[in-house]
């Protein structure tokens, strides 16, 4: 019998340990399960503002020279004197030489005809002389009047036609000698040079290409949609216009003015072609520009076209295919609005129906946005930010209360105290 009751202990106590164990595990709390929750994109908004626009409308172009000129000699001969800036990309003023031709030969003429205008002249005088005293002989003796041959008209006529003669040959005579002198008929650059120092030129050698440096032109291809958000160039209307280039590697402005267009549409890329005008190009008058537009650059135009109010602005990648854009309202979630874009320029869409001050406009491309789908702003919380905030603040009202509580036991005890004093 004793064998058996010590064979029944070691059962026993396992059976205790697992009822302590049972027990053990039915007083504790059961362990918190979290829920691992994926937080809501977040997305880049624009808030979109109602505002006054002017339409502008891009292009590009090539600076050319308003005036051009190639130079030919008038006269014969070698020339004998150039300028010191007689090469090309030298600057020239209005009425500057540019090279001399040897005048020696064009001074005899000028010569010749002044003696030729004084003989004439002094014959004319005689003539003249002649005349009076066959007047004055035919009212002696004659009555009746006198006829023209009398009165010797003929020869005055041939002799004031021989001064008439003389003088011009001597202008012609003082025009070739001053043509000797080529000059700059404007303010200009030397482009090029087809003659120099002892070259012999003839009637109309070419001497020099000149480009003027008053005034600067660009023309700019207009197609029909662009020429219907600008206003047209017209007497006392004529639109600004932004060139834009890099020089030396930085980005440079001027400003001009859109002051015609050509009016014909070109056969092969049918556009018209506006013409811009920029004063002053190379800074000749004073700073008017912050770098000189050199003829030949390449630049990019804006023009200013119509204006137009209470429309709003947004990316152009922001406009999904169906011309409807994603905004973000105050529960945080997408919404779908329809709108109506009525041009885009640069990198945006100029929008005049569909969206309403404030709106919060999605810049950020999502994979598969669906309408109501929640969304984070910059600045927004995250889910378990938010938890943990709350659950901080719980804990920061229990102690509060357990510090009442105690307090109020405390003051309790103290009043009990007392009265048994």
């Amino acid at each position: 019998m004793k064998i058996k009751k010590r064979a029944l202990v070691p059962p026993m106590i396992i059976v205790v340990f697992i009822a302590l164990a049972v027990l053990a595990g039915m007083s504790g709390k059961p362990p918190e399960k979290k829920q691992n929750m994926k937080p809501a994109p977040m997305v880049e908004v624009k808030q979109v503002q109602p505002e006054n626009m002017t339409f502008i409308v891009d292009s590009q172009g090539t600076v050319r020279p308003k005036h051009s000129t190639q130079l030919l000699s008038e006269v014969n001969g070698q020339i004998i004197e150039v300028a010191d800036n007689f090469n090309a990309g030298g600057f020239f003023s209005k009425g500057d030489m540019l090279l001399q031709i040897d005048p020696s030969d064009y001074k005899v003429a000028v010569q010749q005809a002044q003696a030729q205008l004084l003989q004439a002249q002094a014959a004319l005088e005689e003539e003249k002389a002649r005349a009076r005293v066959a007047e004055e002989e035919w009212a002696m003796f004659k009555d009746g009047d006198a006829p023209a041959l009398g009165l010797r008209k003929p020869q005055l006529a041939s002799a004031l036609s021989a001064v008439e003669s003389a003088e011009a040959n001597l202008a012609m005579a003082e025009r070739n000698l001053e043509r000797t002198t080529i000059r700059a008929p404007f303010d200009a650059i030397l482009r090029s040079k087809q003659a120099d120092l002892g070259q012999f030129v003839g009637s109309g050698s070419q001497i020099a290409m000149l480009f003027s440096t008053g005034t600067a032109e660009v023309r700019l291809p207009l197609s029909d949609l662009d020429t219907t958000y600008l206003e047209m160039p017209s007497e006392g209307k004529q639109p600004k216009v932004y060139l834009q280039s890099m020089v030396n590697g930085i980005s440079t402005d001027w400003q001009g003015r859109l002051v015609r267009t050509e009016g014909v549409l070109d056969e092969n890329s049918r556009v018209v072609y506006g013409v811009v005008e920029i004063n002053d190009p190379y800074n000749l008058q004073g700073n008017t520009h912050n770098a000189p537009l050199r003829f030949g650059r390449f630049v990019d135009a804006k023009i200013e076209g119509q204006s137009v109010s209470n429309v709003m602005s947004v990316p152009t990648y922001a406009i999904n295919q169906n011309s409807s854009v994603w905004v973000v309202d105050d529960e945080r979630v997408l919404k779908q609005r329809k709108v109506q874009v009525i041009r885009t320029q640069s990198n945006d869409s100029i929008i005049s129906s569909g969206l309403e001050r404030g709106d919060k406009v999605v810049l950020t491309q999502l994979a598969n946005p669906l309408p109501g789908t929640p969304v984070r702003l910059e600045g927004d919380p995250l889910p378990s930010q938010m938890e943990s905030t709350a659950q901080k603040q719980q804990e920061n009202g229990e102690s509060k209360q357990s510090a009442e509580s105690e307090s109020s036991e405390a003051g309790d005890e103290q009043t009990a105290s007392n009265a048994n004093r």
